[in-house]
């Protein structure tokens, strides 16, 4: 397809890679006669490093299938992760290399997994915007302090440690944001 045609989240090969949309800039020159250029940021499938690509709008890139599908955490096989299929129950053992940092968010029975595909090759994970973790060890809420609330760092069942507010304490269930790594609140 031409550069022109591509929308973000398309999934495109280029240079042997396999790359997700993430964002696209368009520039018109000022001058007459100059073409109009794409500035593309893809990110690698598997793996997400960040690629920028510029093109004009006639240049071709290939479109390449990527299947999603959502999932159920299972369980740990080894130092892989196995996802089951919601609608056919099918399982997908998902590898360390891509899961990745996102491992300290994945608890028993975890909803809402997206696992993408190529050819029916595992190439990515995609977890939801945000996951319920206990907190298993926090330092107590310091009494008589400032009206000011300090966070203060509490590990989570998973081996996490993130910053949460003062008020939370052992045993507590909250959310985590998958993407920030931050506290988003009590579950």
């Amino acid at each position: 397809m031409k550069a022109s045609e591509v929308k973000k989240g398309n999934v495109v090969e280029h240079n042997n890679g396999i790359y997700q949309v993430r964002d696209i800039e368009r520039s018109s020159p000022t001058a007459r006669g100059g073409n109009v250029t794409f500035r593309f940021i893809l990110y690698s499938v598997p793996g997400g490093n960040k690629l920028d690509l510029s093109l004009r709008a006639d240049d071709e890139l290939k479109e390449v299938d990527l299947t999603r599908r959502v999932c159920t955490f299972s369980y740990m096989d080894g130092d892989a992760f196995v996802f089951m299929d919601d609608e056919d129950y099918s399982q997908y053992v998902v590898g360390p290399d891509i899961v990745g940092d996102d491992a300290s968010y994945i608890t028993e029975g975890l909803r809402d997994c997206h696992v993408q595909l190529i050819d029916d090759a595992v190439v990515g994970l995609l977890l939801p915007q945000s996951v319920e973790l206990e907190v298993i060890d926090t330092p107590p809420e310091l009494k008589g302090g400032t009206a000011t609330k300090r966070p203060k760092p509490a590990r989570l069942s998973t081996g996490l440690e993130i910053q949460v507010p003062e008020y939370i304490s052992n045993g507590e269930r909250i959310l985590v944001n998958t993407t920030s790594g931050e506290f988003a609140g009590r579950a």
